[in-house]
């Protein structure tokens, strides 16, 4: 089984699973890094987030038990992370893409190396086994904290998004969760279910 990797030291940040109550503060993070144009993660996209949209994609998420975590420091939501299906086909159950935005306020004191660890273990305790995320080339930053966790470069993909009057490139990264490839699942058991007296699914 994979180490999940330690969190740095940082005792002012706790991590937790998100609320209503973080929209507001998860939609300023978000926007000021579409606004930027290098994402953490690699996103494009032009329309803004508004707060029920938000709303509704965390509500998915718990229905799925799929992790939304935030990393709250001095009371102020200082990041959050998120994990949803790599693909909707169901051979794909067990892979997540996640995404992880980090306040800019609150850059380079350990926000990631807490928020990321945290959400690989709550993906790998919930049955998933293996974790893709998509990073812009120039964001050294994001990539080098995604190898400090584990992640290992797996794809390049030149010119794939277009904003800011400029092409950008995309790091795909993978990350195995718990055993990874290394057994089988257990038969017709969805990763979506709980593991205690869960649903189980033949597809």
């Amino acid at each position: 089984m994979t180490a999940v990797p330690r969190p740095a030291p940082c005792p002012d940040v706790v991590i937790r699973p998100s609320s209503d109550a973080d929209v507001a503060a998860m939609i300023a993070i978000y926007e000021h890094h579409i606004r930027r144009g290098v994402g953490d993660t690699g996103d494009f996209e032009e329309e803004r987030l508004l707060p029920d949209d938000l709303k509704r994609r965390r509500k998915t998420m718990r229905r799925k038990r799929l992790p939304h975590l935030v990393a709250e420091r001095h009371g102020a939501v200082a990041g959050y992370a998120y994990a949803v299906p790599f693909r909707k086909r169901p051979a794909y159950r067990f892979t997540l893409k996640h995404s992880i935005y980090v306040h800019p306020e609150h850059l380079h004191a350990g926000i990631g190396r807490r928020l990321l660890p945290a959400l690989i273990e709550a993906c790998a305790a919930g049955g998933y086994r293996q974790m893709i995320g998509y990073i812009d080339a120039r964001n050294e930053a994001s990539l080098r904290l995604h190898e400090a966790c584990g992640f290992v470069r797996v794809g390049y993909l030149a010119a794939v998004g277009y904003k800011y009057g400029r092409w950008s490139d995309s790091v795909m990264v993978q990350c195995k969760l718990g055993t990874g490839s290394d057994d089988q699942p257990p038969p017709r058991w969805s990763p979506a279910s709980p593991r205690d007296g869960g649903e189980w699914s033949d597809r």
